[in-house]
C-alpha cells in the first residue's frame, strides 16, 4: 500500500480553552474548570485549563477530587458553543484540503490526508501542519497540537506520545521510526486502541512493550484475541491500511441512551425515567426509519452497589414505543432490587429498516394503528416545534428529567 502522509490535529484542552476565550481570560494563567457544580461534587470534570493541566490536574476527575488550593473558575458545559467552535476549526482545514481528505474523529480531533497537497503547497509535512495550526490559532483563537505519520496509527502515536514533548506541539513517526519510537512504548495502555483490560490480558501473556507484541506470532495473537489479535500485531509493526476516504459502516447497528441521575432514585421513581428514555430513543429510531428486534436495559445502583444488564429478543421487530416499554419493564421488574438507583441505560439492537409493521395478534388492530399514527404525529410536532412541544403528563412529576435533558446536547447544557 502506498505510504501516505496523515496528520491528526488535536485541540488543546478544548472545552476549557473555549470558555477562557469567551471570558477574555488567559488559559495559561486561569484555573478554569468545565463542570456543572449544581450536579454535586460527584460530577465529572470535562476539561481543565492548560494552567491546571501544567500543575498535574487531570482533565477527567470529579469535582471533589480537585485540589483545594486553587480559586477555581467554574464553567457550566455548553455543548452547542463547543460544536460551533469545532465547526470553525474544520472550516480552517477545508481552506487547505478537500472535504474528502478530512476525517472528523471527535469534537476536538480530526485526521487529514496531506499526501497529495505537499507538492502543491511546496511544503514538508512539518511545514504544512505548522501552517495549518497557526491558521487555526489566528482564525479561532484555539491552540492545536498534531501528530504526523505514514498512516492513521502512526500519526496517533506521534500525537499521543511525542507531540507533548515538542516545543511546537508537532511530532512525526514514520515506518522508519518503528523500532526507535514505537516498540519501546510502555505501559501498553498508552497505545491508541489498547485499554486497561486489554493491557492486563497482554501482560498475563508476558507482553509489556509494543515490541513484545510486534515480535509475537500473529497466529498466536489471533488465537487469543480473534481478529483484534491480528490488528494488535499489525499496529505493533506500524501497519495500518485504513483509508480516510472509506466511510465506515458499523456491522452491528444499535441505538443507545443512558443518563446518570442527579440524585438517588427509588425503583418506582425510576420507571418515569425509563418511560421518558424509551420515548426519546424510539423517536430517534423512527426518524431513522428503523425498527428494533432486541431491547436491553442497564441499571446502576448508587455508591458502587453494582447493578444489572439484561436484554430481551422481541417476537418481531417494532418501532412502537409502548411495546418496547412493556418489554423493557418486564426485564426491569424481574431483576430490580430495592436499592437507590443512580444510572439507567437502554439499548435497541438488531435494527432493521422499517419497511413494514407486524401487528400483534393479541391486540386490536385498529388500536395498534391508531397508536402508531399518534406516535408519528408526536415525532413530527417535536421535529418542527422542539422536543418539549409535546410531552407526556408524567413530565410534570418531580422525578422527571425529560424537559431539562431536552435542552442538552450530549448530556450537557447547550
Amino acid at each position: 500500500m502506498k505510504i501516505r502522509t496523515i496528520a491528526v490535529i488535536d485541540l488543546k484542552a478544548f472545552y476549557s480553552y473555549v470558555e477562557c476565550l469567551d471570558r477574555n481570560l488567559d488559559p495559561w494563567k486561569t484555573p478554569l474548570v468545565v463542570a456543572d457544580k449544581d450536579r454535586g461534587t460527584n460530577t465529572i470534570v470535562l476539561s481543565v485549563s492548560p494552567y491546571l493541566k501544567k500543575r498535574g490536574i487531570p482533565s477527567r476527575c470529579r469535582i471533589k477530587e480537585l485540589p483545594k488550593k486553587y480559586d477555581y473558575v467554574y464553567a457550566v458545559p455548553r455543548m452547542e458553543r463547543y460544536l460551533e467552535k469545532s465547526a470553525e476549526v474544520i472550516d480552517v482545514l477545508y481552506h487547505f484540503v478537500s472535504e474528502e481528505d478530512v476525517h472528523v474523529y471527535s469534537i476536538d480531533e480530526a485526521f487529514v490526508d496531506l499526501t497529495s497537497y505537499l507538492d502543491y503547497y511546496k511544503k514538508t509535512p512539518l511545514q504544512m501542519v505548522s501552517t495549518i495550526i497557526n491558521q487555526i490559532k489566528e482564525e479561532t483563537g484555539l491552540q492545536a497540537t498534531a501528530g504526523i505519520g505514514d498512516n492513521f496509527f502512526l500519526a496517533k502515536i506521534a500525537l499521543d506520545i511525542y507531540a507533548k514533548k515538542e516545543r511546537n506541539g508537532i511530532a512525526r513517526v514514520t515506518t522508519n521510526d518503528i523500532k526507535e519510537k514505537l516498540w519501546p512504548i510502555t505501559p501498553l495502555n498508552k497505545v491508541w486502541s489498547i485499554g486497561p483490560r486489554m493491557e492486563i490480558r497482554l501482560n498475563k501473556l508476558g507482553m509489556f512493550t509494543v515490541k513484545d507484541i510486534a515480535l509475537s506470532n500473529v497466529d498466536y495473537l489471533r488465537s487469543k484475541f480473534g481478529v483484534i489479535g491480528e490488528q494488535l500485531w499489525r499496529h505493533a509493526n506500524g501497519i495500518d491500511e485504513a483509508d480516510i476516504h472509506e466511510k465506515y459502516e458499523p456491522k452491528e447497528k444499535s441505538l443507545s441512551l443512558s443518563q446518570v441521575l442527579f440524585r438517588d432514585y427509588n425503583k418506582d421513581e425510576a420507571i418515569t425515567i425509563i418511560r421518558e428514555m424509551v420515548d426519546t430513543l424510539s423517536t430517534r429510531m423512527r426518524n431513522a426509519n428503523k425498527m428494533t428486534g432486541v431491547v436491553a436495559i442497564y441499571i446502576g445502583y448508587s455508591k458502587n452497589a453494582g447493578g444489572f444488564a439484561r436484554r430481551s429478543t422481541l417476537l418481531a421487530p417494532t418501532d412502537d414505543s409502548e411495546s418496547i416499554l412493556k418489554a423493557i419493564l418486564e426485564i426491569y421488574h424481574l431483576y430490580i432490587k430495592d436499592l437507590p438507583i443512580r444510572m439507567i441505560g437502554i439499548n435497541y439492537g438488531a435494527l432493521v429498516d422499517a419497511s413494514y409493521q407486524q401487528l400483534n395478534m393479541f391486540e386490536d388492530d385498529k388500536e395498534q394503528i391508531k397508536r402508531r399514527n399518534l406516535q408519528k404525529t408526536m415525532d413530527l410536532l417535536q421535529t418542527k416545534y422542539g422536543k418539549n412541544s409535546v410531552l407526556r403528563a408524567s413530565s410534570l412529576l418531580e422525578e422527571s428529567t425529560i424537559r431539562e435533558r431536552n435542552g442538552f446536547i450530549g448530556g450537557h447544557r447547550k
